[in-house]
């Protein structure tokens, strides 16, 4: 590794101080994401298999090369705000997504064998209009906690 003076490495790069800002709230990260997904919307992506038969510690692990979350995580945005990974359990962290709503927006029987990013865009854009997530404390909410809690 070669070193240089800090004068020497101010003539080839900026080495201003990053402003610091307050975290990305949940709508942010989203935002950042369909972005990122319009980029190239005829992408083909492919979805994550049988999330929902999965027992909760193996759907946590679930990932699928080429999948929406593969694109968030090569983000550096994203990833400089925290998002750990490509798996499951990674994006419903980060995301805050409940399992309901990763389910339904990345699934593979929601979505077939492979789509276009700009369909995975248009799925989060839903998740961001939701916002208040509106199955929460209704009686299907409340069906598919109890389907995800086996």
């Amino acid at each position: 590794m070669e070193h240089k003076p800090r004068v020497d490495l101010q003539e080839i790069a900026d080495l201003s101080p990053v402003e610091s800002r307050a975290p990305m709230s949940r709508e942010e990260r989203l935002a950042r994401w369909v972005e990122v997904l319009e980029r190239d919307p005829k992408r083909i992506l492919r979805p994550l298999h049988g999330i929902e038969f999965r027992k909760p510690e193996e759907r946590r692990a679930i990932r699928a090369d080429n999948s929406p979350l593969t694109v968030a995580y090569e983000d550096r945005v994203l990833r400089s705000e925290g998002l750990a990974g490509d798996r499951l359990g990674d994006a419903v962290d980060f995301f805050q997504l409940t399992e309901h709503e990763a389910h339904t927006a990345f699934c593979s029987c929601h979505l077939g064998s492979s789509f276009e990013a700009s369909h995975a865009a248009w799925r989060i854009k839903a998740l961001i209009k939701r916002g208040a997530r509106p199955y929460q404390g209704s009686v299907w909410g409340r069906i598919v906690s109890a389907l995800f809690a086996r």
